[in-house]
C-alpha cells in the first residue's frame, strides 16, 4: 500500500516541509506503507485550469494528468497543513479540486500545525470537503500547537505527545486503507 504525504504550504519560509520530512521518516519506520511525498510548492499547480469538470476525468493538461496519476496510485493520504485565518490554505483546496474519483474511498490523516490551536480549525474546515470527495478522515490526527517552539533551526523536533500521535494515526490509516481496499478495487 502507498501513502502519499502532501505538503500543503507553498509559501517561502514555510515550516511544512521540515514537519513533513519528520513525519515521512516516521511513516517509513512504521512500515505500514510505501511512502511518497507530494510537495505542492514543487508541483506548482496553477489555479484550476481544466475545461471539463474533474468528475469526468477528461484532463487536457499534463500537470493534471501527472497529479491524477500520483493521487490515483495512493491508498491513503496525510495532509501536512498549516492553519491560515481559521481554515486551510488555498493551495491545498486547489490541489483537491483538480481531481475527483482519484480521492474516493481512501483514508486521510491530518498533520496540522499553527499557534495555540495547532491547526485544529483548519482540520475542521477541510472535513466537509474530504467527505464530499468520499475520503475517510481518520479520528486520530497529529496536532502541533505552538509549532515554532518545536523548531530547532530548520529541523522539526516534536514533543513526546506529537511523536506518539504520529504512530497512532499511521496505525489507523493502515487499518482503514486495508478495510477499504476492496471498495477501491470495485471502482
Amino acid at each position: 500500500m502507498k501513502l502519499l504525504v502532501i505538503v500543503a504550504s507553498t509559501r517561502p519560509g514555510r515550516l511544512g516541509r521540515p514537519i513533513a520530512d519528520w513525519f515521512t521518516a516516521r511513516a517509513v519506520e512504521h512500515g505500514g506503507f510505501e511512502v511518497e511525498v507530494a510537495d505542492l510548492a514543487e508541483l506548482a499547480l496553477p489555479l484550476y485550469d481544466e475545461p471539463a469538470h474533474p468528475m469526468t476525468g477528461k484532463y487536457e493538461h499534463q500537470h493534471t494528468k501527472d497529479w491524477s496519476a500520483r493521487v490515483a496510485g495512493a491508498d491513503a493520504f496525510v495532509f501536512v497543513m498549516p492553519e491560515y485565518n481559521h481554515s486551510y490554505n488555498a493551495a491545498l483546496k486547489n490541489a483537491l479540486d483538480y481531481l475527483n474519483r482519484e480521492w474516493a474511498y481512501k483514508p486521510v490523516g491530518f498533520l496540522s500545525y499553527g499557534g495555540v490551536s495547532g491547526g485544529l480549525r483548519a482540520v475542521q474546515a477541510i472535513k466537509p470537503v474530504v467527505a464530499a470527495l468520499r475520503m475517510i478522515p481518520v479520528v486520530d490526527a497529529v496536532t502541533v500547537p505552538m509549532v515554532k517552539s518545536m523548531m530547532d533551526g530548520e529541523e522539526f523536533r516534536p514533543n513526546d505527545v506529537v511523536e506518539s500521535s504520529a504512530k497512532t494515526m499511521l496505525d489507523e490509516l493502515v487499518k482503514l486503507a486495508q478495510a477499504f481496499e476492496q471498495v477501491r478495487a470495485a471502482g
